[in-house]
């Protein structure tokens, strides 16, 4: 059973940077769509950024421009550059991938393995 671990939360202040990660712990294929999600207490989990199986990506608008995903195929490892982070951005990070179909565009993209979550907390 494949199982997803992230990395790299942290607290840090208002503006700063952290770098997530999320590798896999056996194989997956390296077209795999994958995300980023996240969960502050209180509410919903919502999604962050999303990488297809065609290199599109989706950001949700609170972090466009400040965040980054990527993705390094060769190591299945799944990035999330966060810079100028805020203190709304406090939450539980989590990965996930959509380990069921191959070749998925971001629209049909779902996730069926989710990893345990990093926590980053944004001081101000």
């Amino acid at each position: 059973q494949v199982q997803l671990v992230e990395s790299g939360g942290g607290s840090v202040q208002a503006g700063g940077s952290l770098r997530l990660s999320c590798a896999a712990s056996t194989y997956i294929h390296s077209r795999a769509c994958m995300g980023w999600l996240r969960q502050a207490p209180g509410k919903e989990r919502e999604g962050v950024a999303r990488i297809d199986s065609y290199g599109s990506i989706r950001y949700a608008d609170s972090v466009k421009g400040r965040f980054t995903i990527s993705k390094d195929n060769s190591n299945k490892t799944l990035y999330l550059e966060m810079n100028s982070l805020e203190p709304e951005d406090t939450a539980m990070y989590y990965c996930a991938a959509d380990l069921r179909n191959i070749w998925v565009t971001l629209a049909a993209c779902g996730y069926n393995v989710w990893g345990q979550g990093t926590q980053v907390t944004v001081s101000s």
